[in-house]
């Protein structure tokens, strides 16, 4: 069974909206940080945004203002909320839990599969 499975990504024009969906087997509210990332062929995976458990929020500086990352901790799902979409936001998109383990912060992390988002121009 995997615990994490992202759902909702697909084919849109620029200037689209997507939102994608994280929903985890067991709650969420384990979970310290929450997280969307991306990568392409040609990158790294990068961080896209992330949630803490207090609702605390994090973006990367080429998706402020267009994208939003919120947690339903009573439906276990974590979402991103996508406007504005653009060519280059093109990516297969993961969701990352992590779990803060002992007092010195060593962390368990998951991640899920991904979804693909393509972005036609």
């Amino acid at each position: 069974q995997v615990p994490l499975v992202e759902s909702g990504g697909g084919l849109v024009q620029a200037g689209g909206s997507l939102r994608l969906s994280c929903e985890a087997t067991r709650s969420i509210s384990r979970f310290n940080v929450m997280g969307w990332y991306r990568q392409t062929p040609e990158k790294q995976r990068e961080l896209v945004a992330t949630i803490t458990s207090e609702g605390n929020t994090n973006y990367a500086d080429s998706v402020k203002g267009r994208f939003t990352i919120s947690r339903d901790n009573t439906k276990n799902t974590l979402y991103l909320q996508m406007n504005s979409l653009k060519p280059e936001d093109t990516a297969v998109y993961y969701c990352n839990g992590r779990v803060v383990v002992n007092v010195e912060g060593a962390t368990v992390e998951l991640w899920g599969r991904g979804t693909l988002v393509t972005i036609a121009s």
